[in-house]
């Protein structure tokens, strides 16, 4: 510490020679303030005699003051004799104006152990003097409400050094000194079992009151700010149940910086935590639903809770069979989902555009549309386009593609509440509760969808229910062709078998049709449960809502970037569509892309003399521009929200 003398010192200046010279050094104020002279009296406030301020000599001579004189400090003192006369302008002795002063000095010093150490203590005075301790006592607000002397008593503060036995033992001594102060929570945290082991057993790694509330940044527990911290501290200690924690929807509300749901103190209370096995415990099976029916009380709007919420795991873990079996199995089944479609048709894909690429390189200089072996298109058709979809069917795939984008846009945050655009985005969303009403109006939309055209699908096919075929050209229903087509496809990517070509339907097309129902199914049902909690708990196990979690948000994953990746590509991207096919927004499109899409529709329908049926108008100029702002701004967003996913995915 010979570094820090220099610089004391060299604050003091010539004072300190002075001082001594007049008989103030640190001997001459020993010799009252030792306490060896029995009980010293002087004059207090109100007329009232108080003990005179006694400082351990011994205590002193170890502290890190201990080759300060006294006046260093006490400025305003100028003579030894009782009740000593003040020095006017001077103020009593003032921590935080040294310090700094120290914190600026050292910075001048070559020693850097002497920096670093000033620096530590310069950052401790900057968050005390914004804590409530710094702020003005209520009982005296010319004090304020604990001084750094409250808590580490300057005439004997010293902190050992790290790794002795010393330093344990002020370690363990941290909670006595909080509790002079707060000794109502003293009591209560020294019956808890982080009480337990600090006080009995010993234990320097169990939490005590600076391990939660900081040593200099404390702050009322009432703000959101202090909860969030509070909460982190305790993943300092139990990592693997905080990271568990951060997996439900309380712990991603409570990462995306919002206080309102449940956090590890409002389920293991605060200061007389005890183990879940503890009949106590606030988590302990008999306590625990009433402990859950503290925030789903039935009150603002948020139903009471109900049996099934004392099953459900807030600490599930998927990699642990032996305790979370369901959750366990629930992982894997949707693991194996994401593997085998993104394998098949990300392959799919690449090789596709493999193929189209080196066939189109080959033949540059002829036309892409080939038409050869086709009948001849009828000279009165020239110039017609042929209606594929009806407004009806193209507004209910505008309202499905802006719905699940609506939902991708408010559920994304919760899915990764870590990745650095979370809480800008849920921020810009006007926070969860706007988030996930936006979220549950969209679900109602893209279900209203859903279920509207299987109505309409039962209706059409049962007022023709004789000429439906149901392997046939017209139905959406996979057959026996349809595997044809997909061996038949893999044979031209890898040069071995010319394009096969198709009818109205291709089989990439029927899944695209089919994914949503049992999308629709696991995200419906498992949003459903998560949305009336306290409905489906009278009925099942806590569990399902840590499986209808998984499943919910896996997906989702799944539905997101399958449609911005594989349904891309295969209606816009791939090259003989890129950079657009409006085929979805204007609702037709020319007979030369019918003849070279689906050739065997052209031809059958040529031959029955159904085709002409189907012939429509070019659409407007007004409808083509319209149609490809349309396009385009939907293929913006996608891409955009593929992107976050993307970045959430890789830093989560």
């Amino acid at each position: 510490m010979a570094a820090a003398i220099c610089v004391a010192a060299s604050l003091s200046g010539g004072a300190l020679a002075a001082d001594n010279a007049s008989g103030l050094g640190n001997q001459t104020c020993l010799s009252c303030h030792d306490g060896q002279k029995g009980k010293l009296e002087v004059a207090g406030t109100d007329d009232e005699k108080r003990a005179l301020y006694t400082v351990e000599p011994a205590a002193f001579a170890k502290s890190v003051h201990a080759e300060m004189e006294c006046v260093n400090c006490h400025l305003e003192i100028n003579d030894s004799g009782p009740n000593h006369k003040k020095t006017l302008g001077e103020t009593r002795p003032d921590c935080v104006q040294c310090h700094q002063k120290l914190k600026g000095a050292a910075a001048q010093v070559k020693v850097a152990s002497e920096r670093r150490w000033m620096r530590t203590v310069g950052q401790s005075i900057e968050t005390y003097q914004t804590s409530h301790h710094a702020k003005p006592s209520s009982d005296d607000p010319e004090k304020p409400n604990a001084s750094c002397n409250d808590c580490h008593n300057v005439h004997s503060f010293n902190v050992p050094p790290s790794g002795t036995p010393e330093r344990t033992e002020w370690h363990l001594g941290i909670s006595d000194i909080c509790g002079t102060c707060h000794d109502y929570h003293l009591e209560t945290w020294a019956e808890s079992v982080h009480g337990r082991e600090v006080k009995e057993k010993h234990n320097p790694k169990a939490a005590d009151c600076a391990d939660c509330h900081t040593s200099h940044n404390v702050k009322r527990t009432s703000s959101s700010a202090v909860k969030l911290a509070i909460t982190e501290s305790c993943g300092n200690c139990h990592d693997d149940a905080y990271d568990s924690y951060r997996a439900t929807y309380h712990g991603k509300i409570t990462t995306l910086g919002y206080a309102h749901t449940a956090k590890c103190f409002d389920c293991h209370s605060s200061h007389d935590i005890e183990p879940s096995s503890d009949p106590v415990s606030k988590m302990h099976m008999d306590n625990r639903l009433e402990s859950c029916q503290e925030c789903h009380s039935g009150k603002k709007d948020i139903p009471l809770a109900t049996a099934g919420f004392v099953s459900f795991s807030p600490h599930g873990n998927a990699s642990d069979f032996d305790t979370y079996p369901q959750i366990w199995v629930a992982n894997k089944i949707m693991i194996q989902l994401l593997l085998g479609t993104f394998g098949f048709f990300w392959l799919h894909t690449l090789l596709w555009f493999y193929r189209e690429y080196k066939e189109r390189k080959a033949r540059q200089s002829q036309p892409h549309v080939k038409m050869e072996g086709l009948p001849e298109l009828p000279a009165k058709f020239r110039g017609k386009h042929f209606q594929r979809f009806s407004r009806t069917w193209r507004i209910a795939h505008l309202l499905f593609a802006l719905s699940l984008m609506t939902l991708t846009l408010t559920g994304i945050p919760l899915f990764y509440p870590q990745s650095p655009w979370a809480q800008p985005l849920m921020t810009l969303l006007n926070g969860p509760q706007t988030a996930g009403l936006v979220h549950r109006v969209a679900a109602v939309v893209f279900a209203g969808v859903f279920f509207w055209h299987l109505f309409y699908m039962v209706i059409k096919i049962g007022r023709d229910w004789k000429n439906f075929k149901i392997f046939g050209p017209n139905s959406m229903v996979p057959g026996p062709q349809d595997l044809k087509d997909i061996v038949a496809m893999f044979k031209w990517f890898f040069g071995k078998a010319p394009r096969p070509v198709f009818d109205r339907w291709t089989y990439w097309e029927k899944f695209d049709y089919w994914a949503p129902f049992w999308g629709v199914t696991i995200i419906g049902v498992s949003g459903i449960l998560m949305w009336f909690p306290h409905i489906a708990a009278k009925f099942l196990p806590g569990w399902v809502f840590n499986v209808a979690a998984i499943f919910h948000s896996e997906e989702a994953f799944l539905a997101v970037v399958f449609l911005f990746t594989v349904h891309f590509f295969n209606n816009h991207f791939r090259p003989d569509k890129f950079p657009l096919d409006r085929v979805m927004f204007t609702g037709t499109f020319t007979l030369e892309e019918l003849m070279h899409e689906h050739p065997l529709q052209y031809k059958r329908l040529l031959e029955s003399g159904e085709l002409e049926k189907h012939l429509v108008d070019a659409p407007s100029t007004a409808m083509v521009k319209g149609s490809t702002v349309l396009g385009f701004t939907l293929i913006v967003i996608g891409l955009t929200l593929l992107t976050l996913v993307g970045i959430g995915f890789f830093t989560s």
